[in-house]
């Protein structure tokens, strides 16, 4: 090999990898440090320049090296690096298998030929990944999902390592033939074609499952809201029954009936409609909310304070106005009861084509997010938890608005900023 050879191996070595590291990030989160990137990279390209071929032990060598520099240069869950790590080992080994076992590709018989056709397949499966997941680390499966490919996968990966313990120099003649023949006409462009649709298996699975998370999200923005509905005619009643109630206070009062006029007093305050009566601003599906979860933080033996003023009419729908003000304070009142300071504030404003929602209250402990950038829910049982943070973010992407979250010194701040549809007079009725 000469100094020119060399120093094109070396550079192959360090750049060859970016392709298939690159479609990498699309099924898995980006590292905390961007040194990491650079472990996958290498290792996948030094599986470029490392010729294989069926009975060649490196695969058996390289392939706990190439999941560590998964598991180093990705983030996200560790199953989910380790099966997606798996899966990317298959389809890169089976086509070097199929180009170097029996160099039939043009041009393949040469190293650099055979290194030329690693490297126009690892770029089409990059271009081909890119078009079915547009984003980079938007691959959102769960647990289970991911034990159910990583079990699918086990297979061709097996048959892999079997192949490179197949040392076909023991062999002479027609046997040796017939095995490579039948790894290389069979089973390697199998094992090739299985791993790449494992890959769009990972893609069609997190689609559905973020499909049946918005459904479910969806339904429970409904039941949510029906709720407050029922709670806002409850106030309506009593509003409007209000004259009858006096007209019975002042006959008990009349006959000297003191102690029954508390009875009926203390009655009429244990129906959640007289706290839902209580006006915190204009909108009456944000004051609905807001009285009825002023009511929950006091049971909890909180305090909600409310600053800022919103108009009655707002283009956002009302079930996804209550679901994003119930949420953000549902998860304040749950957070907040594991601390000292009883406190929650909201601030909520409609300026400037845009509605602003602030939530700040108390947290215990660390909060540490999950692979989708949110932090999780603290309840033992986060598959029937954790939604709220989901349904938020979930409603202010569809009005083209962000939701941030923080969680640092003892303080949990959300932030939602949700553009308001104007009108030619500068109101905002009504979704």
């Amino acid at each position: 090999m000469t100094a020119w050879d060399l120093v094109c191996w070396v550079l192959i070595c360090l750049l060859g990898g970016i392709f298939p590291a690159r479609t990498a990030r699309r099924f898995l989160a980006a590292p905390k440090s961007r040194i990491c990137v650079a472990a996958p990279c290498l290792v996948i390209g030094a599986a470029l320049g490392m010729p294989t071929w069926v009975g060649d032990g490196n695969p058996l060598y390289l392939f706990p090296v190439l999941l560590a520099s998964f598991l180093i240069g990705y983030g996200g869950s560790r199953l989910a690096r380790l099966v997606v790590g798996v899966i990317f080992f298959e389809w890169i080994i089976a086509w070097s298998m199929i180009v170097d076992t029996r160099a039939v590709l043009p041009g393949a018989d040469g190293y650099w030929g055979a290194v030329a056709w690693k490297l126009l397949m690892w770029l089409a499966v990059w271009l081909v990944m890119r078009r079915a997941l547009p984003e980079e680390g938007h691959i959102s499966l769960s647990r289970r999902l991911w034990a159910l490919i990583g079990l699918l996968s086990l297979a061709p990966l097996l048959s892999e390592l079997a192949f490179s313990l197949w040392d076909v120099r023991f062999y002479t003649g027609n046997i040796a033939d017939g095995i490579i023949d039948a790894a290389f006409y069979t089973l390697l462009p199998f094992q090739f074609i299985s791993a790449i649709a494992l890959l769009f298996a990972v893609v069609l699975l997190s689609r559905q499952q973020a499909l049946e998370q918005a459904q479910q999200l969806a339904e429970m923005r409904e039941v949510y809201y029906q709720s407050v509905q029922r709670e806002q005619a409850q106030a309506r009643r009593l509003r409007h029954d209000l004259r009858n109630h006096l007209t019975a206070l002042s006959g008990l009062l009349a006959r000297g009936d003191a102690a029954g006029a508390a009875d009926y007093i203390r009655a009429l305050q244990q129906d959640a409609g007289v706290t839902a009566g209580a006006r915190w601003c204009e909108n009456d599906t944000v004051n609905v909310v807001l009285a009825a979860k002023s009511h929950d933080a006091a049971e909890a033996g909180l305090e909600l304070s409310f600053e800022g003023a919103l108009p009655a009419a707002l283009s956002i729908a009302a079930p996804d106005l209550c679901a994003l003000f119930g949420n953000a304070i549902d998860n304040a009142i749950e957070s907040a009861q594991e601390t000292d300071d009883r406190r929650i504030l909201v601030r909520a404003r409609a300026d400037k084509g845009l509605l602003m929602l602030r939530v700040v209250n108390a947290c215990a402990g660390e909060r540490r997010r999950t692979a989708d950038g949110l932090f999780g829910t603290t309840k033992a049982d986060a598959t029937q938890h954790g939604f709220g943070l989901r349904s938020m973010r979930e409603i202010a992407a569809r009005y083209s608005g962000t939701l941030e979250t923080t969680a640092q010194d003892g303080k949990f701040e959300l932030v939602a900023c949700l553009p308001l549809r104007q009108q030619e007079n500068g109101s905002t009725p009504n979704a």
